[in-house]
């Protein structure tokens, strides 16, 4: 699959998700097989670039390419300066955030608040089509509310644009995350464009993703949500798209070691303080469902430093391991 002139290594993306995607989480599911990883949404207003969260959102050093940025704004002289900016940073790809649900964001008519002004919408991408040399995508969802749905004429404004790809979340603003992804929304976009179409929402299993390439012919697909705490999902989906053959999960001692190197990674980017209060919805979503992880998790939150924070992951791991060959040899007994 190709993005102007990136090649990709398949048609795997990881969504932007703001407050997750940092260059750590996108390098972490580029290893374990995603295609492309798109960033945490910078604003356009120039006056917030001086910022530590938008110096660390335009920090891709020792990722590997494409990089691929969000923007997110209203304004389309500001949409084409971000644009600009973010490619002096390094970004080969910009991506234009037209899917963001929150409130904070469509309440200055940005994100999925501009899917109501279709004119609007055409200035911001043409605006930013102009202004850069690399190529630019659409990611945005099925319309305002059930009521005004107009994916069908998004798709047509960015074609007729310059825009080069387009990522379709399957729900409408007002949805938010919740129901089901409209799988038949995305099937009708991408037959009406000549555009490649990258379908999102409610992805979790490599059985889902094959579900939804065949049911939408898009032609690839987006994790977002379902790849928290399990980056691995990537080389699950590709390995079954391959060769239609499940992988088994995880080892617990994989699951250990793959987050304590993403701890890691999140000291270093962040620094001690920060790095170990966003490490805690990580260490949330790697535990999440192995025995006994809602009172660690709870424990682990009142930790301040990093070295608890570390052997309390430790301490959790080490004693699923001791449980898991427990199991194993109880079951050898039994045979």
């Amino acid at each position: 699959m190709r993005i102007g002139p990136h090649e990709l290594r398949n048609n795997l993306f990881v969504a932007p998700m703001a407050g997750v995607t940092d260059r750590p989480f996108r390098q972490l599911c580029k290893r374990f097989g995603a295609g492309m990883a798109v960033s945490e949404m910078v604003a356009s207003n120039s006056l917030l670039w001086g910022s530590d969260k938008t110096r660390r959102r335009a920090n891709h050093a020792g990722e590997p390419d494409p990089i691929s940025v969000q923007i997110a704004g209203a304004d389309p002289r500001m949409m084409a300066e971000a644009a600009r900016y973010n490619v002096g940073e390094g970004a080969q790809i910009i991506d234009i955030n037209m899917g963001c649900p929150a409130k904070k964001v469509c309440n200055v008519m940005a994100g999925s608040a501009l899917l109501k002004d279709e004119a609007l919408v055409a200035r911001i991408l043409e605006a930013v089509v102009k202004a850069v040399d690399v190529p630019v995508t659409l990611k945005f969802r099925t319309g305002w509310d059930q009521h005004n749905k107009n994916a069908l004429t998004i798709a047509r404004i960015a074609a007729e644009s310059g825009i080069q790809l387009l990522s379709i979340h399957g729900r409408t603003r007002a949805c938010a995350y919740t129901g089901h992804a409209e799988y038949d929304t995305i099937a009708e976009v991408k037959r009406a464009t000549r555009l490649p179409v990258i379908a999102n929402g409610d992805i979790t299993t490599p059985q889902k993703a094959k579900y939804v390439l065949d049911y939408t012919k898009a032609d690839g697909i987006m994790i977002g949500r379902a790849a928290q705490g399990r980056p691995w999902i990537f080389r699950e989906i590709d390995y079954y798209l391959k060769t239609g053959i499940e992988l088994p999960p995880p080892l617990v001692t994989e699951i250990h070691q793959v987050l304590i190197a993403h701890l890691y990674d999140l000291y270093a980017f962040y620094g001690a303080d920060t790095g170990v209060k966003i490490a805690r919805k990580h260490i949330s979503w790697y535990t999440k469902g192995l025995a006994g992880s809602a009172s660690f998790r709870h424990a682990m939150n009142q930790l301040p430093s990093i070295e608890e924070q570390l052997s309390a992951v430790n301490r959790f791991f080490n004693q699923q391991a001791r449980q898991y060959e427990y199991l194993r040899y109880e079951e050898e007994l039994a045979a």
